[in-house]
């Protein structure tokens, strides 16, 4: 039960919940978010390999940031909108903001990986050189490779009138290259571009040198340093680094998706040649060839970014999975098995005694796995029926169970979502060989992503047909459960195996299910049962009766549901909310979110998990969910809330789960009342508690 102090609701003033002072820009709320993964690599206590995959986390995200949602404000711009959001931008002041944002934080990105990682690296032995740094005879093995593994790829393009400006593909980097000729009436200025190629390590490794030391140097730094060869005859006066970020997102009309394979196939194709919407530069180039590439690839000046340093940070995965240095990186550990499960070769008959949870990655995801395996060799399995957001690749378990089970007649149904971004490709290759092999396949819907987490058995029992049951907060990839925090249910309760397959039916078939009995799926019911839970504590608060909301999502941007916790919180619900990214609600703000706490954890795994508890007057209720509480999940795709009735897997997500994670003091920050995050440290006397380091113990204890 909450017992924190309950704010009076008589003192609350009349404050109009439409006021944009109360919210915060989603845009600049991201940028933050993605501040707080920087602050991983700055933390000198994390280890150094780690500190560099952070690096390389915070370029990722920025890179799909521009890609996605710069892109569309952008797109806004274009489309002359000026209506302003519920912060109270428009969407040429939002872009605005967002440059002027980011010109404050990548500086420090660049100084860390400059002055603090890049040297620890060479102090450990991996070493990043300049080719003009290195002996004769190293320059010369690097000639010799150069000649034979780069010079034959590499495409000269020159740009006069004679050779109009070439296009430049999404998030390649390029060399900008000055050239002079002589000529009897004088010098003559040219300019060319190198692409470099992306099918070559960006890492080029140099052979030899002392023992126990790896060393490379950057593909355009070794292409630079030859420009000569590709431009005989010409002066090499310099040369530049660029690089063009183009907007990525699908664009699929509704009307124009009949056949949505098809349609995303063709999108897939259009993706690389986007509108552009970034132009990053190397510090240093002329002021005329700035101009000259943002005139040519019709960008203003908020859309260049000066890099002072390696560009192009997502290629440093290239050093971060280096083998070996495990002194380097976090200490590996094994995840658990529960009790229940250890040696159980029927995991059937275990869900018939129970209900299982899984959190993961301190708990195993192989359950998960075995689950589908055996439904597919099972005998007495006579369908199956799953959705697919997510998976793993060219070698999915998942989906390698969903073909034995094809294979071996069973009824099987796969919902895969075509348009899970930056995977349409492995789903579109997964959709084939599963219909290949007599799958149902269903591609999801034009105007909405089917993002809930469900797998569906069929089996005939002794006692008769029973429906079993996973759900899950993540996506079906046994990769990303070693990496991400979630939680799978495993269930065989008939009141929720009715509602699963009436969700089923209604993705494969033509039912319009209005109404669930105790699932709460979105777009049908979600946002609607979302909204009145929050309302029934608004008024048990106003009874006087117990009240409380506490909640882990990845994000917080929906307008209703702000103003809906805004309103508890005046009537004195105590609500304490983990937000991973972006939150767009203010708390602390006298007379309208007193009773409201936000925390961010960003640690060593991806805080992935949704889980949503509601006090109730004492009768406690808990969901597990797909969604977050952002517009697009309640109200655009298809999303699952999940209660979990077993009392004592409630309390134990509500009371030891949730209360961890709300007392971590070592990698939670707060979000405070002018909207900025503040790092959470013990107080005096006070235990530094880590909540994945404490679930990580738990874990490996009960293994």
């Amino acid at each position: 039960m909450i017992t924190r102090q309950q704010a009076s609701p008589a003192a609350a003033p009349v404050v109009s919940l439409d006021d944009p002072s109360l919210y915060i820009s989603r845009e600049l709320s991201w940028v933050e978010f993605n501040d707080r993964v920087l602050e991983e690599a700055l933390d000198s206590g994390n280890p150094l390999i780690e500190r560099l995959k952070f690096v390389a986390i915070y370029g990722t995200n920025l890179d799909e940031f521009f890609m996605i949602r710069v892109a569309a404000i952008k797109q806004q711009i274009e489309a002359q909108v000026v209506r302003r959001s519920e912060d109270g931008r428009t969407p040429r002041e939002h872009l605005a903001a967002i440059s002027e944002r980011l010109r404050r934080s990548l500086p420090q990105q660049m100084r860390v990986l400059n002055e603090e990682l890049l040297p620890a690296l060479e102090r450990e032995g991996i070493r990043l050189l300049r080719v003009g740094e290195l002996d004769e005879e190293t320059q010369l093995a690097l000639e010799r490779t150069f000649d034979e593994s780069v010079f034959p790829v590499l495409t000269p393009l020159a740009v006069d009138s004679g050779h109009p400006f070439p296009y430049i593909s999404n998030l390649s980097l390029s060399l900008a290259v000055e050239l002079e000729e002589t000529t009897r009436d004088g010098v003559e200025l040219h300019f060319a571009r190198i692409k470099i190629p992306p099918t070559l390590p960006r890492f080029v490794p140099i052979e030899g040198g002392p023992p126990g030391e790896r060393r490379f140097v950057l593909l355009e730094d070794l292409i630079a340093h030859h420009l000569d060869n590709l431009f005989p005859g010409l002066h090499v006066r310099d040369s530049y680094l660029f690089r063009v970020t183009r907007d990525a997102d699908l664009d699929l009309q509704e009307d124009e998706a009949d056949d949505l394979l098809r349609a995303i196939e063709s999108e897939l194709r259009r993706r690389r040649f986007g509108e552009p919407v970034r132009l990053e530069l190397e510090r240093g180039m002329p002021d005329y060839m700035r101009e000259f590439l943002c005139n040519s690839l019709d960008l203003e000046p908020v859309d260049c970014y000066e890099i002072e340093g390696v560009m192009a940070l997502s290629d440093l995965w290239q050093l971060v999975n280096l083998p070996g240095y495990d002194h380097l990186r976090d200490k590996p550990f094994l995840p658990a098995i529960p009790k229940r499960l250890i040696g159980a070769a029927d995991i059937f008959a275990q869900v018939r005694e129970g209900d299982i949870l899984l959190h993961h990655p301190y708990e195993s995801f192989d359950p998960v796995i075995q689950f589908l395996q055996q439904a597919a060799e099972d005998e007495k399995v006579l369908a199956i029926k799953a959705t697919l957001y997510r998976t793993s690749g060219k070698n999915s378990p998942i989906v390698r169970a969903l073909l034995t089970a094809a294979e071996n007649e069973k009824q099987v149904a796969v919902v895969i979502e075509l348009k899970a971004r930056f995977d349409e490709e492995n789903n579109i290759e997964w959709a084939r060989r599963l219909e290949r092999a007599g799958a149902h396949v269903v591609y999801g819907f034009a105007n909405q992503k089917v993002h809930a987490k469900t797998t569906l058995v069929v089996r005939q029992d002794d006692d008769g047909l029973r429906r079993y049951m996973h759900f899950g907060t993540g996506n079906y990839n046994e990769k990303t459960a070693k990496l991400y925090t979630d939680l799978s249910l495993f269930t065989c309760r008939s009141e929720l195996g009715l509602d699963d397959a009436q969700l089923f039916n209604a993705l494969t078939g033509f039912s319009k299910v209005t109404d669930y009995e105790d699932l709460w799926v979105a777009p049908v019911t979600l946002h609607r049962e979302l909204l009145a839970r929050i309302e029934r504590e608004t008024e048990h608060a106003k009874a006087g009766r117990p009240a409380g909301i506490r909640a882990k999502v990845n994000a917080l941007t929906e307008g209703e549901v702000v103003r809906a916790l805004y309103r508890a919180s005046q009537a004195g619900v105590p609500i304490d909310l983990l937000v991973r990214g972006m939150c767009v609600l203010r708390p602390g703000v006298p007379g309208v979110s007193d009773n409201i706490r936000v925390r961010s954890i960003v640690g060593r795994f991806l805080e992935h998990s949704r889980i949503y508890v509601f006090e109730n007057g004492g009768d406690m209720e808990v969901h597990i969910a797909s969604a977050d509480w952002m517009g697009r999940n309640l109200d655009r795709r298809v999303e699952l809330a999940v209660p979990v009735l077993d009392p004592v897997m409630a309390q134990s997500l509500a009371s030891h789960i949730l209360t961890v994670l709300l007392s971590d003091n070592v990698k939670s920050r707060e979000l405070q009342s002018d909207r900025t995050y503040r790092r959470r440290s013990p107080a005096s006397g006070e235990m530094p508690i880590d909540a994945q380091r404490v679930f990580l113990t738990q874990a490996q204890a009960l293994g």
